[in-house]
């Protein structure tokens, strides 16, 4: 997806630092960002914010953070969070490389990848959020049975996820081929994927563990 820059938008997510990281100022105590101590789910590339948001406003019982590194794209989430009053949702402005410097380890729940970059050049697939140095800082920061939710539309990065994620050590408890030709009400579409299902797209999505230690 092709982001537009919006100049005013940095000032704009400033303006908000009750709900919007910027400068790493929340790093390592997430949780007392929160009004509440629950548990914590995270979305990684959250877009335009229709998947995290619609989530938060389900389950007030569990704090969401929505992590996306580009600012023009942020502040259509916060405009979302603001018009629903969400309390338990906060979000961070940078890349999920610095994932362990704002949580702790074991502190994470569950991680969403949705219609995550493919990057479909082999030379460029380090940067793909399912390559190993993106999964080492899942399994850090995540509860020992926390999970990781993966969707997309791009066949390729679906076997390589699968590849990438058995060969690092986790196993798949849930696997959908072609997700909307099975009726499950609990899916809750991104902007993304409900373009691109109304032109009949396939989409992958899987649910996956690590191993635990022993």
């Amino acid at each position: 997806m092709r982001v537009r820059y919006k100049p005013w938008a940095e000032d704009y997510l400033k303006d908000h630092p009750d709900l919007v990281d910027m400068d790493g100022s929340h790093a390592g105590h997430i949780d007392e960002w929160f009004d509440k101590k629950q548990p914590i789910y995270i979305e990684i590339g959250s877009g335009m914010g229709q998947f995290i948001t619609t989530l938060a406003a389900q389950h007030p019982d569990i704090n969401f953070v929505s992590m996306e590194r580009e600012k023009s794209v942020m502040y259509k989430v916060l405009d979302k969070v603001k018009e629903q009053n969400l309390s338990n949702l906060k979000m961070i402005c940078n890349d999920a490389i610095e994932l362990n410097e704002y949580f702790k380890n074991g502190e994470v729940s569950r991680i969403y990848l949705n219609f995550s970059d493919p990057w479909p050049k082999k030379r460029h697939a380090k940067r793909r959020l399912t390559y190993h140095t993106y999964l080492a800082l899942y399994k850090q920061i995540l509860v020992e049975d926390g999970e990781i939710h993966f969707k997309t539309d791009n066949r390729g990065l679906f076997a390589f996820s699968l590849e990438s994620m058995s060969q690092f050590g986790m196993y798949f408890t849930k696997m959908n081929l072609n997700l909307h030709d099975e009726d499950d009400e609990d899916n809750i579409l991104t902007e993304y994927e409900q373009k691109f299902s109304e032109k009949g797209s396939r989409i992958y999505r899987m649910e996956a563990k690590f191993h635990k230690n022993i």
